[in-house]
């Protein structure tokens, strides 16, 4: 059974949608709010108006076991679907049709997928462990999985610029990694004593938000935890925002470099620290990959020349 909500007064909107004959383990609305999907271990997916609570069509079938999670693409075109059966499977969502062959790759349940912001990626987590990333057209692999949890993958999810990808696991932590490089990102988040069974990231990307068996929702900087080993072993403080005059300092105020005005907005350090930008604003990166740091500027100037 699928319910509508209120948001404001919390209040049920119309009759329950019935028609899954088993329960109901994701739901979603598509971009526009026009239509809900819904995922069952019933095997199938179901498409509902969202203002009637009529169901669209006829059921999805293809699965061959549970659906454990659903989403939609950005543009509302297509739906995808992580299951029991260890395949993910895209959807026409106008007519419903299966669009291509399911994308097989991992070795265990696929317990939550999600599209990239562009809508060019599909990513998935899973029972085996692991999180891969696929091409949204062709249905292809993407690079090595994501390894790194110890345990199920039980979520995963994109902030809104796309950067980076956030998972959940049944290790009790979150983990951030980076969408292009597929490498983790830092420290894992470890705030949680039970399973992560779902995360999401805040519109403005600056915050993560888990849901976990400890009956708990704690709330997380996306990038509050401090470098890895495998970070660039710069000063911690590189990867600060800058103060209202555009200045990222140390802890004794010494200044480490500075950031024009335009670019604050959308300032972005591949490594750690992010300041979100809004959809309409340009995203501006800044590279340490070269940046030489000293106590003086004789030597960061021979560190330069070697």
């Amino acid at each position: 059974m699928i319910r509508i909500w209120d948001a404001e007064t919390g209040a049920a909107v119309g009759k329950p949608l019935e028609g899954h004959s088993d329960p109901v383990l994701s739901v979603a609305y598509s971009p526009n709010g026009r239509h809900i999907i819904s995922g069952s271990v019933d095997n199938t997916i179901r498409i509902w108006d969202a203002e009637t609570g009529a169901a669209v069509g006829k059921p999805l079938e293809g699965h061959s076991d549970p659906v454990l999670s659903v989403a939609y693409s950005p543009n509302g075109r297509h739906i995808i679907s992580g299951s029991v059966n260890n395949t993910i499977r895209i959807w026409d969502a106008e007519t419903g049709a299966a669009v291509g062959k399911p994308l097989e790759g991992h070795s265990d349940w696929v317990w939550s997928v999600a599209y990239s912001p562009n809508g060019r990626h599909i990513i998935s987590g899973s029972r085996d462990k692991t999180i891969r990333i696929w091409d949204a057209e062709t249905g292809a692999v993407v690079g090595n999985p994501l390894e790194g949890h110890s345990e199920d993958v039980r979520s995963v999810a994109y902030p809104p610029n796309g950067q980076h990808i956030i998972s959940g696991s049944s290790d009790k932590t979150i983990r951030i990694w980076g969408a292009e490089t597929n490498a983790g990102v830092g420290r894992p988040l470890k705030g949680e004593i039970a399973s992560v069974l779902s995360v999401a990231s805040s519109p403005t990307g600056q915050h993560i938000v888990s849901g976990s068996k400890s009956n708990t929702i704690p709330v997380s900087e996306l990038f509050s935890h401090q470098p890895s080993s495998t970070s660039n072993p710069l000063h911690a403080h590189f990867y600060s925002r800058p103060d209202s005059q555009g200045w990222v300092r140390d802890s004794d105020g010494g200044l480490l470099y500075w950031v024009p005005l335009d670019c604050r907005s959308g300032l972005h350090s591949p490594a750690l620290s992010i300041i979100p930008a809004t959809s309409h604003i340009q995203i501006v990166l800044l590279d340490f990959e070269d940046f030489a740091f000293g106590t003086a500027w004789t030597q960061i100037f021979n560190s330069a020349q070697r």
